[in-house]
């Protein structure tokens, strides 16, 4: 599948788009919150070491992914095209 500008979608296509991206967040924020009771738990126990620095590394690059900036690009086209 080709990556299309998000402006070129039709409406049904951006409302199908918008559809994965939000089992996509949900996925993505569930992670996260895994990883950072991870951290947590590492902490509590006084163990500041691998355990707490991969998941801050993962925490950090699901934050920075291309895909949460594409999600938020669609949402304000959804918006603009009244779609939501």
């Amino acid at each position: 599948m080709t990556n299309k500008d998000l402006s070129e979608f039709t409406d049904e296509e951006l409302l199908a788009e918008a559809k994965k991206m939000k089992s996509f967040s949900i996925t993505n924020a569930l992670f996260i919150g895994f990883l950072v009771g991870v951290v947590f738990y590492s902490i509590v126990k006084n163990s500041w070491g691998m355990l707490t620095l991969i998941p801050l590394y993962f925490i950090y690059k699901m934050v920075n992914d291309p895909k949460n900036k594409r999600s938020k690009d669609l949402e304000e086209l959804l918006k603009e095209r009244k779609l939501n």
